[in-house]
């Protein structure tokens, strides 16, 4: 699992890439850190790169997208699989989430 983060200005830019797996997710969770207290940002999630994700990914997720609010952020991820965008289907996690 890679992740790239870029940020200019206001926007923040998270390149995924990989599988967000159990074993991956501890570590993508230490590179999400800074993103958890930005602070009036938007923060783009491109999964085009993403190939799996797992509960424990999707737990990452949610947790990014709780603090978003409080902190003034807005969360868009884009460029999912149809995979990927199956389990966000099936769990429910596409009506919490602003995909495009």
């Amino acid at each position: 699992m890679k992740t790239t983060i870029t940020e200019n200005q206001n926007n923040i830019l998270v390149n995924l890439s990989g599988d967000l797996d159990t074993s991956a997710a501890l570590e993508t969770e230490k590179e999400f850190q800074p993103l958890l207290t930005a602070k009036d940002k938007n923060i783009t999630l491109d999964c085009k790169d993403l190939n799996y994700i797992s509960s424990s990914g999707l737990r990452l997720f949610l947790s990014l997208l709780k603090s978003c609010k409080p902190n003034g952020n807005s969360l868009t991820l884009e460029n999912l699989n149809d995979n990927i965008k199956k389990v966000f289907t099936m769990t429910g996690f596409s009506s919490l989430f602003n995909i495009k």
